[in-house]
C-alpha cells in the first residue's frame, strides 16, 4: 500500500495536518488530523509497503505490543483506502 501522491503533511500549532495539493486539492476539500502515530504511519507509506512492514516500523518506533500495533496499522490502511487515498 502507498499513499498517494498529492498530500502535504504540516505542523499547526503541535499538531500534524494533511491537506491536499495540486489535482488532489479538486477532489478532497478539507484536512487530516493525525495523532503522533497517525503521522508516524502516514510517512511510512508515501512509500510502498505492506502491513506487516508498517507493523515492523511501528514495533521498532514505539513501545507497543505487536497485537496493539497490527491492529493500528490495518485500521489506518483500512481508513486510507476507504477514503481513496491509496493507490
Amino acid at each position: 500500500m502507498k499513499i498517494k501522491n498529492g498530500f502535504v503533511v504540516r505542523k499547526v500549532g503541535g499538531e500534524s495536518v494533511v491537506v491536499p495539493v495540486g489535482e488532489m486539492s479538486k477532489n478532497f476539500h478539507g484536512m487530516i488530523n493525525l495523532n503522533e502515530t497517525g503521522a508516524f504511519l502516514w510517512n511510512f507509506f508515501t512509500a510502498e509497503h505492506t502491513v506487516d512492514e508498517g507493523v515492523q516500523a511501528l514495533l521498532g518506533e514505539y513501545d507497543v505490543e505487536e497485537e496493539i500495533a497490527r491492529t493500528d496499522v490495518e485500521q489506518f490502511v483500512k481508513t486510507i483506502q476507504e477514503n481513496g487515498f491509496a493507490e
